[in-house]
């Protein structure tokens, strides 16, 4: 049973995955022994991201410089991928950005940028990808989300509307691509210890005890566990699930 859950030899493409949640998912990747495509916008934090991955772990890392704004960009990262690995077997969409603001507030280059970025990126990943995984005969999609896939917050219309597409788009995904031996799934993140979290509770008068307050684990997660979900989601062990957004979050959604 445990080797249902190897992705030794296994080629994966992360957006973002430089930093916060897609750093550690990047390393629980290589743990289990998947060679790995750092792609984002900064490539010298990216470098030292896939430095650290062939350091500690017996594994293949590359970065690769990538604008989630230009499809080009997107298109041109995918073959250099491809040609590098000769396939890619899993994609994690998992770059995204946001803006806090009321909804009448935001101008429209606001709004367009979050839904560039958060949804229409994660379109055009997923486009590029598709042959390598078609070719070969299988693939894993894992978009990341987020508890504002479910429901919404006064200050999140642009992010809340991007990740409630994401889900929508999984969906739809996974219904399409499974003639193709493609699983797409979605990770809804909850309140993730990261550095962009810990920037959000000094900014954020007591959103530290809120969160604890009504999440039912009684604390914030870390990067590792939501790590461990998405490698389940990437390994074998998940090859009959598709089109689900799996919330990694303590208990949080489902408080009423």
């Amino acid at each position: 049973m445990l080797g249902d859950f190897s992705l030794k030899g296994k080629v994966a493409m992360v957006t973002g995955g430089n930093g916060g949640i897609g750093k550690a998912i990047v390393r629980g990747f290589a743990s289990m022994g998947c060679h790995i495509a750092i792609a984002a916008r900064n490539q010298e934090k990216s470098e030292i991201a896939a430095e650290e991955i062939r350091r500690d772990f017996d594994v293949d890392a590359i970065p690769v410089k990538m604008d989630l704004l230009h499809e080009d960009k997107v298109a041109e990262a995918v073959k250099k991928i491809v040609s590098h690995f000769s396939r890619i077997d899993i994609l994690v969409n998992n770059s995204g950005i946001n803006i806090r603001k009321m909804p009448q507030d935001y101008s429209v280059e606001e709004w367009d940028a979050v839904l560039n970025t958060n949804l229409r990126g994660a379109f055009i990943c997923c486009r590029e990808v598709f042959p390598s995984m078609k070719a070969t005969g299988r693939g894993k999609v894992i978009n990341i989300g987020s508890m504002l896939s479910i429901f919404g917050g006064a200050l999140l219309a642009a992010y809340g509307s991007s990740k409630g597409g994401i889900l929508q788009f999984t969906k739809s995904l996974a219904v399409a691509w499974a003639r193709y031996n493609i699983q797409v799934n979605a990770i809804l993140p909850g309140y993730i210890n990261t550095e962009l979290t810990k920037m959000a509770r000094v900014e954020i008068t007591g959103l530290e005890q809120n969160v604890i307050a009504r999440t039912p684990a009684g604390r914030w997660g870390e990067p590792e566990e939501l790590a461990n979900c998405a490698v389940f989601l990437a390994s074998p062990a998940s090859d009959f699930i598709t089109g689900v957004g799996i919330p990694v979050d303590g208990g949080y959604s489902v408080q009423m």
